[in-house]
């Protein structure tokens, strides 16, 4: 059963304490103080990806040097550094030649950046790769079974528009991880685009929708699958290096039964209502548990 959010006085409530951009897949984000929703998510986030040379995307699943890639977006470019290497300057406006490339199952139209990027990528993750765009023009959907037939749209994020985790939940990692005397991790390891303070560990598991206050019309983020982890929150983002703690620790409490038993960290949502409106560090957050979802 659904819980409406509307009520007087919600379960939870919290706020939005870090947003973060991703507009490479896979490799680093940017913390900004706010940003653009859209239907497809937070502006700019994965906008670009970097395929093979047979069109496939790569990740740090196998290349975790991708995480030393920082990208920083300015007004009318993206600028890229890495260590030993000079900055790579991404227009926003400029594109090269229409590509076809691979994202999980979907294969889809996109516009490669260009031989200058693509050497860049290359020289600096060891193989022949290159920098595409997705193309706006193209409708790529995340899974109707877990929208609940919503026509939620994505651009080349595994299959949501965002994820979301509680600041609780990453705390409580780290109790964990520093008991068995590891040390403790970042949330950048995780890759959210929203972190919640004020509420208790891992509530994004376990409510209905989020209630964004904006002073404006409201904006509406419903939770509709739990992120499953890979690897890479093993790899270290500072440089590039992984090691199995944190997946090992995950392993002792986050087997989760709605996903067959998969390690689940954070909440994949979708984007109901809001699009065109604007993200920010400090907004009020409000939902209603969804009673029979297992805590």
């Amino acid at each position: 059963m659904e819980c409406p959010v509307t009520s007087s006085s919600p379960d939870v409530t919290g706020r939005i304490e870090r947003l973060f951009v991703y507009p490479i897949k896979s490799c680093a984000g940017v913390e900004v103080q706010q940003a653009l929703l859209q239907e497809t998510g937070l502006e700019w986030d994965r906008a670009w990806m970097v395929v093979d040379e047979a069109g496939e995307f790569v990740t740090q699943r196998v290349l975790p040097r991708m995480a030393l890639i920082r990208p920083q977006l300015r007004s009318n470019e993206m600028v890229l550094r890495a260590p030993g290497m000079l900055a790579l300057h991404v227009s926003f406006d400029a594109v090269d030649q229409p590509a076809r490339v691979r994202v999980w199952k979907d294969d889809v139209p996109a516009w490669d950046m260009g031989a200058l990027a693509a050497q860049w990528f290359s020289d600096f993750l060891g193989q022949q790769l290159r920098l595409v765009r997705f193309d706006p023009d193209v409708r790529r959907l995340s899974s109707l079974e877990w929208t609940g037939g919503v026509e939620a749209p994505v651009q080349f994020s595994d299959a949501f528009a965002l994820l979301v985790i509680s600041q609780a939940a990453l705390d409580d990692l780290n109790t964990r991880l520093q008991t068995a005397r590891h040390a403790p991790v970042g949330m950048e390891r995780f890759r959210p685009n929203l972190v919640l303070s004020g509420v208790d560990a891992h509530d994004e598991d376990r409510v209905d929708l989020f209630d964004v206050a904006t002073g404006r019309d409201a904006i509406r983020l419903k939770p509709v699958k739990p992120c499953v982890r890979c690897p890479i929150p093993n790899v270290d983002p500072a440089s590039g290096i992984p090691s199995p703690e944190v997946g090992d620790t995950l392993q002792a409490y986050r087997q989760d039964a709605r996903m067959n038993g998969g390690i689940t960290f954070g909440m994949n949502a979708i984007v109901l209502a809001g699009a065109g409106q604007v993200l920010r560090v400090g907004q009020r957050v409000a939902a209603d548990y969804v009673f029979d979802t297992p805590a």
